[in-house]
């Protein structure tokens, strides 16, 4: 018998097929056997060492699918091995204490007719919401049924995150349309946006999987299984499409915003122009009287100072006045 570390299993169910399920034991592994209706799922922490050991030496996978599970970095995608047997990488929504929520964690499964292996290398809600089914009784029959759960749960975790991100931006757009003086913090708005191109990134090819589980149904897939995969496939594209409109509508706010300070920019300079036009010529004059230099008109005449006053308010006068006809002001 080969001796593994046991550390690294999170948990072991086998599927009695009815929605329930009993716990097993790591030591238990090895002498398992299954029902006629019975289906083993083992959720694996991928950084454990005996969780790498077990599955290169007790799993009896290939290889091949023991490298592509436990290799580093890897994005959505799905991978048909021989015998009916697929690799399944997804991804969820991140949420850890202290984790960015569109820092998405990677689930990674091999599946059969009547084996499911998973693992996470960073805690996912999602399983634990389908153990939590299968305790109560209501959980996944089958293989299928278990990939099914777990992208079901996946995908609830992204519903959630995409209503947060469009009611920020709701937010910010109502602030903005109701008072002028607003200005949206453009770190936040810059901030909502990278949250929905991160998560586009990796719910596009997440959907495209989908899709391949619509069209490519495995011999052991349970009848209706298409049809879901093809629900998850639709909502998806609903939460692209609306992630597509929060990076629009962000840049549409941003333009706006900037649009704005052009405007205000542009008023301030215009005024600017406006009493510098205004005063130019009546600066001229004093200027032009105050100069400390003999022959200067009226420095002996007693009404001079009276005179230059009148000379400028008639100056300003008619400053005014020509501005009006230009509609200047």
């Amino acid at each position: 018998m080969i001796q593994v570390d046991q550390s690294g299993l999170l948990h072991a169910l086998v599927l009695d097929g009815n929605g329930g399920a009993r716990h097993v034991e790591h030591a238990d592994l090895a002498t398992l056997e299954l029902g006629e209706s019975e289906t083993l799922w083992l959720h694996w922490d991928r950084s454990a060492r005996g969780a790498q050991q077990w599955l290169r030496q007790a799993s009896g996978l290939s290889g091949f699918a023991c490298d592509v599970l436990l290799e580093e970095n890897t994005r959505p995608r799905l991978l048909n091995l021989p015998g009916d047997e697929l690799l399944l990488f997804l991804r969820g929504v991140n949420l850890n204490p202290d984790a960015e929520p569109e820092d998405m964690v990677s689930l990674r499964v091999f599946a059969d007719a009547r084996r499911v292996i998973s693992l996470r290398l960073r805690p996912l809600r999602s399983t634990e919401v389908v153990r939590a089914q299968l305790d109560a009784g209501a959980g996944p029959r089958t293989s299928s049924e278990v990939l099914l759960g777990l992208a079901d749960a996946l995908t609830e975790r992204v519903d959630d995150l995409v209503t947060v991100l469009t009611e920020r931006l709701d937010e910010e757009e109502e602030r903005v349309e109701s008072d002028e003086r607003y200005t949206p913090p453009q770190d936040k708005l810059l901030a909502l946006r990278r949250q929905a191109a991160s998560l586009r990134r990796f719910l596009l090819p997440q959907r495209e999987i989908y899709g391949q589980l619509t069209r490519h149904r495995l011999p052991w897939f349970v009848a209706d299984d298409t049809d879901y995969w093809n629900e998850l496939s639709n909502r998806l594209i609903r939460y692209l499409e609306e992630l597509e409109l929060i990076r629009e509508r962000i840049n549409l706010v941003l333009e706006a915003e900037e649009r704005r300070m052009r405007e205000r920019m542009n008023r301030t300079m215009y005024l600017l122009g406006i009493i510098t036009g205004f005063f130019l010529p009546l600066s001229f004059i004093t200027g032009l009287l105050g100069i400390n230099v003999g022959g200067i008109p009226g420095a002996d005449y007693s009404f001079g100072f009276p005179v230059v006053c009148l000379i400028i308010l008639a100056t300003a006068a008619f400053q005014w006045w020509l501005f009006r006809r230009l509609k200047w002001v």
